[in-house]
């Protein structure tokens, strides 16, 4: 994404960031999320504020030959964090544009980009992406909206559209629609304004959380577009033009989920220092917090270090489409925001499970993350798919030779967790060998899971790679500063003990699951897969805990 090359320097970024925290606290009390979630209201003028001149938070994603501030992905990555601990469905007004924005940006031709983006910038237009159909989900090949040429005099002078879309974000209160349709030449992107004849938005979706914002079907009836709103002038783009955005919009739903994560995590440590029993806070006792709160906030960082690490690879502008890397971060972060904001529930007692009490908003909302911009389902397809060719093509060696890497990295820095982080890749790299001899992916279900194991494997790989960068002081400047090297470290370690576990015990489950009963050597993966060793690599894992808690609670 090579619009998005650019970045800003630490100090501009942290004055972005600043702004939208001075502007949650002064126009979006508690009291008043909770106001608009139970009214089920849209606010049009919030959201159209945080996209003006009072605050512009649009100009980040715009670049800056359009009036905008050239945001790369990390600058991206930290101003949707920051929006989605305010509130996810606010966050996705502003997602929505930047997503209405991308075809424009991706495809358009000289002229699209400058009239649009430059209106976005100076204007703050609000824009949604209309891709989804009602009876293709996230399939985008199985478009049934068309748009057919109008010809005058021989020439193509216009489309006519016709068809629905559905789950648009924005759909009733956008200026610009960004729509895909399938001309004669393939699926294309048009771009159709608020008011269109022909063209209607249906009412508001009555969803289970992200109430904020707007989101609804569209229905278009022979709606005339001039042949200038075809975004890049050329037919049959639209699918190619989709496709490049996965791993940066992806990384953005990623961002939610981990904002809101944290913001419901937060909550709850706060609430259990507050919390007396049996004569001491919840915040004491290891009952509570290595159950409630420290698997998750280690979770949460650890898809963290995955965003961190894909963010800087797509700002550094190169070929690679990190559609694989987009939806790992995806799923991580996504999955962990998720667990963290019912353990928050769970963390509250009966008070979380009531409305009063912003955890269970937080609950609702960021369930949406594991569906939007593609569920987890479809995550796992891609990254299994993905690594399997990869495993095909190195011959095996693809995770092997991340674990030597890893074994590399541990040799001159044994506290980062790479050691364990690396007994995680040897054991992953074995239990996909054992699909490959068996033939154990025609079982879609195996494949499904290999793409969950490499996610928590390569998340443990970029934690470990960020610990040994903090213990360096080389974390990028922009990277939040809540933790040290050493709870960094001891973070990671508890991380990297998870996913080698899982790897272990879920990557046998499911490869030998998937054989016949009775049919199954399982010694002989148990030691290729260095299982004991996996086992032994838990030792220590308690008092790293007790560690990371104490950097949670800022006990010295």
């Amino acid at each position: 994404r090579q619009a998005h090359a650019s970045s800003l320097d630490a100090e501009s970024l942290r004055l972005v960031l600043d702004s939208l925290d001075d502007f949650a606290k002064a126009s979006l009390s508690d009291e008043k999320l909770l106001e608009l979630d139970e009214k089920d209201i849209f606010p049009e003028e919030l959201v159209r504020a945080i996209g003006s001149e009072e605050l512009g938070v649009q100009l980040v994603f715009i670049p800056e030959k359009f009036g905008g501030m050239g945001g790369g992905a990390f600058d991206v990555y930290r101003v949707c964090e920051a929006m989605a601990r305010i509130d996810v469905g606010l966050a996705t007004g502003v997602l929505a544009t930047f997503l209405g924005s991308d075809p424009i940006v991706i495809g358009g031709t000289a002229e699209q980009k400058e009239h649009w983006l430059s209106r976005i910038a100076e204007e703050g237009l609000l824009m949604a992406y209309g891709a989804t159909e009602p009876a293709a989900g996230s399939d985008l090949a199985a478009l049934k909206t068309v748009a057919v040429p109008v010809e005058k005099d021989g020439e193509v002078v216009g489309y006519e559209i016709t068809g629905n879309k559905q789950w648009i974000s924005n759909g009733g209160h956008a200026d610009v629609y960004t729509v895909l349709a399938k001309a004669p030449g393939g699926p294309t992107w048009f771009v159709v304004e608020r008011g269109a004849e022909g063209f209607t938005p249906g009412k508001p979706e009555d969803k289970h959380g992200i109430r904020l914002s707007n989101t609804t079907a569209l229905t278009f009836e022979n709606v005339y577009v001039d042949a200038e709103r075809l975004i890049g002038l050329e037919e049959g783009q639209g699918l190619r033009q989709a496709q490049l955005v996965f791993g940066f919009t992806r990384l953005m739903v990623a961002a939610f989920g981990l904002g809101a994560g944290w913001a419901a995590l937060d909550r709850t440590i706060q609430y259990s220092t507050e919390r007396i029993q049996g004569g001491a806070p919840l915040s004491e006792k290891q009952g509570y917090t290595h159950k409630l709160i420290i698997p998750h906030a280690v979770r949460l960082e650890a898809a963290r270090a995955y965003i961190e690490q894909t963010a800087e690879e797509i700002d550094k502008g190169g070929d690679e489409l990190l559609n694989t890397e987009g939806a790992i971060a995806k799923y991580l972060a996504s999955e962990a925001g998720n667990a963290a904001a019912d353990a928050a529930i769970q963390g509250h007692g009966g008070y979380g499970y009531t409305k009063e009490y912003m955890v269970e908003k937080i609950r609702r909302d960021v369930r949406i993350t594991t569906i939007y911009e593609g569920t987890s389902e479809i995550m796992e397809m891609t990254i299994g798919r993905d690594r399997w060719q990869q495993h095909l093509k190195t011959r095996g060696q693809y995770y092997h030779d991340l674990g030597r890497r890893l074994e590399g990295a541990h040799s001159e820095h044994p506290r980062a967790g790479a050691d364990i982080a690396a007994l995680a890749a040897h054991a992953l790299a074995e239990v996909m060998e054992r699909a490959r001899a068996k033939r154990l992916t025609r079982n879609q279900h195996v494949l499904f899971r290999i793409g969950e194991l490499a996610s928590y494997v390569e998340g443990a790989a970029a934690f470990a790679r960020h610990a040994v960068r903090a213990e360096l002081e080389q974390l990028n400047p922009k990277t939040p500063k809540r933790f040290d090297a050493p709870a960094v470290a001891a973070m990671s370690r508890v991380f990297a003990r998870e996913a080698a576990q899982r790897v272990a015990v879920d990557g046998m489950r499911w490869v030998v699951g998937a054989e016949s009963a009775g049919d199954s050597d399982v010694s002989s993966l148990e030691a290729s897969a260095r299982l004991s060793g996996v086992y032994a690599a838990q030792a220590g894992l308690i008092d790293d805990m007790n560690q990371v808690a104490d950097a949670l609670y800022e006990r010295s």
